[in-house]
């Protein structure tokens, strides 16, 4: 994994951020490294029927099942390709503001780099996209343009819902 040097003459590194940067087909993506719990190889899932084309499924992980998507299906339409440098990344993902963060799996391309900048380098790029509202600000750069991807916004309500159902009391009958 190689990290980009910010530049020199750029903003201070005190308020720098550390992002993990991936691609989707051709187009560059970033994750804030602090949403970031784990980044694994790519792993054999159990796949949930009757979910969205890009939840990917489900495998355990420390004892714990983690829901599975695969970016590039979300945001394209095209599973994300089988490359050696394909990763399983597990995010913390606020279900909702009164259950702690959980994990959630994330299928990325070209996984294999970060960047260090200024979160104020990203720009808002002037669409409102409700489908997808976790397509965030882009930076520009001597490679192109590169979106910072809001975690927080990945999952519809429905989808939460499916991923993440609310717990039953264990006493409850059914």
């Amino acid at each position: 994994m190689s990290v980009h040097p910010v530049k020199r003459g750029s903003h201070s590194t005190c308020n720098n951020k550390l992002f993990l940067l991936f691609r989707i087909g051709e187009e560059r993506y970033a994750l804030d490294a602090l949403e970031i719990a784990e980044i694994l190889p790519r792993l054999q899932l159990k796949p949930i029927a009757h979910a969205p084309h890009w939840v990917a499924g489900v495998f355990a992980h420390r004892g714990t099942m983690i829901p599975v998507v695969d970016l590039s299906a979300l945001t394209f339409g095209q599973p994300a390709r089988v490359r050696t440098s394909t990763r399983l990344v597990l995010v913390k993902y606020r279900v909702d503001a009164q259950r702690p963060a959980q994990l959630l799996g994330l299928i990325l391309e070209q996984a294999t780099d970060t960047l260090r900048c200024a979160p104020g380098e990203f720009k808002a790029y002037g669409l409102d996209n409700p489908e997808a509202r976790y397509l965030g600000p882009v930076r520009e750069d001597e490679s192109g343009l590169l979106q910072w991807i809001g975690v927080q916004d990945l999952l519809s309500d429905a989808v939460r819902a499916l991923l993440y159902p609310l717990p039953t009391d264990a006493g409850e009958e059914q």
